[in-house]
């Protein structure tokens, strides 16, 4: 088990609401002595830490699965990442525990919590330090270098339009999420971080140009999937 002390706990750890408590009735024993055990109005801290235990094996776990596609960090590195994402984790069991219904075993619902964290740490992780790609420097990401397509000029045309309609009809901030995130291959959660917004946020900026995008192109006589186009 990990040395380090646990995480902050303030506000997630006290037990919950009894209206808001997850259900037992139905559970597997396991499930519910977890439930029991974390909600107790005594000394929950051996509890805790043998939850942290678990989910930091299973960011660990996570980590080691794909730590092939950042070989450029170190194992302290890849290490802290686990620490920190099992950390997280932590606190949104703690938090989420009266959404907790069942449908799988508790260990099951909350090694989703860790897998997740430790994801989207590595995520973040790749792009510390590195400047975003917010505006479209490089367009021939949108073109096929295959000169056998058979539609290779009507390919042309479309992308012609798509370069022209980004330019001209998106805001500056529907352009700018557009390219980081369609074409530059930004994650979303560290393009909102940098952004200083959520996620849903983005979605819908996205989403916006799109169909904006879709539109205009649709009324000069294109017809095509703007997923596939950007």
């Amino acid at each position: 088990m990990s040395t380090r002390p646990l995480p902050t706990l303030e506000g997630v750890t006290s037990p919950p609401h009894a209206g808001a408590r997850a259900p037992t009735t139905g559970l597997d024993p396991e499930s519910r002595e977890w439930l029991r055990c974390l909600r107790a109005d005594g000394d929950r801290d051996p509890c805790i830490a043998r939850l942290h235990h678990l989910l930091l094996r299973a960011a660990r776990f996570e980590v080691a699965r794909r730590k092939a596609s950042f070989a450029y960090l170190r194992g302290d590195d890849l290490d802290d990442i686990a620490q920190h994402a099992a950390d997280d984790a932590l606190v949104s069991v703690l938090r989420r525990l009266p959404d907790f219904r069942g449908d799988s075993r508790f260990t099951t619902w909350a090694y989703k919590f860790a897998l997740l964290e430790a994801s989207v740490k590595l995520r973040k992780r790749s792009w510390q330090g590195r400047e975003l790609p917010l505006e479209p420097d490089v367009w021939s990401l949108f073109a096929s270098d295959d000169p056998s397509l058979s539609d290779a000029a009507e390919q042309a045309e479309l992308l012609s339009a798509v370069r022209r309609l980004i330019a001209e009809e998106l805001t500056p901030h529907q352009r700018s999420v557009l390219i980081a995130l369609a074409v530059n291959g930004v994650p979303i959660d560290v393009l909102a971080a940098r952004l200083n917004t959520t996620r849903g946020a983005l979605y819908k900026t996205l989403h916006d140009a799109r169909r904006k995008l879709r539109a205009r192109l649709e009324q000069q006589g294109f017809s095509t999937q703007m997923e596939d186009a950007t």
